[in-house]
């Protein structure tokens, strides 16, 4: 399938994969999966193949990322512009994110932006503080060494470790990140280290929001991501998956499946008896 470029207002062209049935599920919303620093769309093959049969699935590349072409250094409010500009010109009525890590603080931010253009958002091995745990010095002085002199065996397997865990195929993310252009890195980690933490803001974001999160996640612990369903007014559920990494959607892809097929379903009856949010 040939990627869709979609022009954002503030200057990027945004890589687009646009799946399942044209008009989405009668009774449901659209699914948009945001994925993880140095990841890219293609990381949400197993949630885009189980449910665009019934679903609309959107998986796009942030800036920094994949296919998406951008110039210049860039924060998580100026991509969660890009989510919302992917929403307004897809005409998405009714949409649940799905984000991953960075994909998560790109969600909750485009919540904040425009209360209301979301139905519900799925927050996955995410937090809403500032730079994660675990991204020391020793991570920068990495990174500045992979922007100065590309990435080594030693660096690729790091982050592959960090990152992915056990149970993937490494040597495809391998392959993805020495492909990576030394702009793609230094803006995507540069977006990473300037995070401002949202944890007083959490209040506002009145939609109904999803946990999920591995217990083995060395990234972003559990105990940081559950301070979200904790602060948010209406949180509906916390899924925790035993052996779960950061990447726990490609390690554990039925028990994550599994618990957005309940979130939708239980925002699914909220719209049936309230008349939609």
């Amino acid at each position: 399938m040939p990627v869709r470029l979609i022009a954002s207002p503030g200057g990027a062209q945004l890589a687009v994969d646009d799946t399942g049935p044209a008009d989405g599920n009668a009774d449901g919303p659209v699914l948009v999966f945001s994925h993880g620093f140095m990841m890219n769309r293609q990381m949400f093959a197993p949630q885009v193949d189980h449910f665009r049969a019934r679903y609309r699935c959107v998986a796009w590349d942030a800036r920094g990322h994949g296919d998406t072409r951008w110039d210049g250094p860039f924060d998580y409010w100026d991509s969660a512009r890009d989510l919302l500009a992917i929403c307004d010109a897809l005409d998405l009525a009714r949409v649940v994110h799905v984000g991953m890590s960075q994909g998560g603080l790109v969600g909750m931010r485009a919540a904040l932006l425009r209360p209301g253009r979301l139905a519900g958002l799925v927050q996955l091995a995410t937090q809403a503080g500032a730079m994660p745990e675990g991204l020391d010095d020793s991570f920068a002085r990495m990174i500045g060494d992979w922007i100065d002199h590309g990435p080594d065996a030693d660096k690729l397997e790091f982050l592959a470790s960090f990152i992915l865990g056990p149970g993937v195929d490494h040597a495809t993310w391998h392959q993805h990140w020495r492909n990576m252009t030394q702009a793609q890195v230094r803006d995507a980690t540069g977006a990473l280290m300037t995070i401002d933490p949202l944890w007083h803001r959490l209040g506002e974001v009145t939609l109904p929001v999803a946990t999920i999160h591995g217990l083995a996640d060395i990234a972003t612990s559990h105990e940081l991501g559950l301070r979200t369903p904790a602060a948010v007014p209406d949180p509906r559920g916390v899924t925790l998956i035993e052996g779960g990494p950061h990447a726990v959607n490609l390690t554990h892809p039925a028990q994550v499946n599994r618990a957005i097929e309940e979130f939708l379903q239980e925002i699914a009856v909220d719209s049936g008896a309230t008349g939609g949010r």
